[in-house]
């Protein structure tokens, strides 16, 4: 199938991406393409203009700030997959990585467009949600800051504003004390998750504090199991799967008694994990 007619611009500076999106509506913006393409040719979006973001400078960058590592939204999978600051400083991205589709979408995939389409069956958007990560937006209105649990509002919505732009990822930067896990059930390799998990934790002695289970393939969106979360920090797997908050809906994947019954399963490999240091 081909798109839809429409116009293109190729936006320089992120203030001229900013200004093509707030005078043109319905426009949408063009990263890595890999899942905007496939919607355009098969006629699921229909823009009368595409922003090209690719030649902004400076959204490609990978940095460490004191106890925060700031991801840019045009950083690449595959670059995300050989960052040397990713893999000490944001361990649970590392895990997740190889496990994003294909080598041939990973080259051009972004890490920022992955988020900011907000695909429910997606591995990104899990684990900015487990680490309580925070996306930085861009827009008229200048710069804002939006917390992962606030940040995913609906199928394929966010919290962006139409006129916004995401232009990086900020994860709070891994510590000795830090524990991730992450694990997922396909069809096949690279193939969208029957279920996922992705989690995040802090050792004290032979407990965990601070956990995070961000499930993914169950919802709308990323979810937290919360009453889960709660009984693995009181010391008990089995209570932490009994505890499992979801409720997920059949899909073409797996009926939602499937999909419940592989969470918990994957909950007792990633509470494995989570006990483990992480390995550099």
């Amino acid at each position: 199938m081909k798109p839809a007619p429409f116009a293109y611009h190729k936006a320089r500076t992120l203030e001229d991406a900013v200004a093509q999106l707030a005078a043109h509506k319905d426009a949408r913006l063009l990263a890595g393409g890999q899942s905007l393409i496939a919607t355009l040719n098969m006629r699921l979006s229909a823009p009368t203009l595409l922003v090209d973001i690719n030649g902004i400078g400076g959204l490609d960058r990978i940095e460490l700030t004191g106890d925060v590592l700031e991801i840019g939204a045009l950083v690449r999978h595959t670059q995300a997959e050989r960052s040397g600051l990713i893999a000490t400083h944001a361990p649970l991205i590392a895990r997740a990585m190889p496990h994003i589709a294909h080598p041939a979408i990973r080259n051009r995939g972004t890490l920022g467009g992955s988020v900011a389409f907000a695909d429910p069956a997606a591995e990104l958007p899990a684990c900015l949600l487990a680490l309580g990560g925070e996306v930085v937006a861009s827009g008229p209105n200048g710069v804002r800051a939006i917390k992962a649990d606030d940040f995913f509002k609906g199928l394929f919505e966010t919290a962006l504003a139409p006129d916004e732009i995401l232009t990086a990822l900020r994860l709070p930067a891994a510590k000795p004390d830090t524990r991730v896990g992450f694990a997922e059930l396909a069809r096949r390799h690279g193939d969208y998750a029957i279920v996922g998990l992705a989690a995040t934790a802090r050792a004290a002695g032979d407990k965990l504090t601070d956990v995070r289970l961000a499930y993914f393939g169950v919802g709308d969106t990323p979810l937290r199991a919360r009453k889960a979360e709660a009984a693995l920090m009181q010391g008990s797997i089995d209570d932490a799967v009994a505890a499992l908050d979801l409720a997920p809906h059949d899909d073409v994947q797996a009926t939602a008694a499937t999909k419940k019954h592989l969470a918990g399963v994957l909950l007792r490999r990633v509470a494995k994990q989570l006990m483990e240091p992480v390995r550099a």
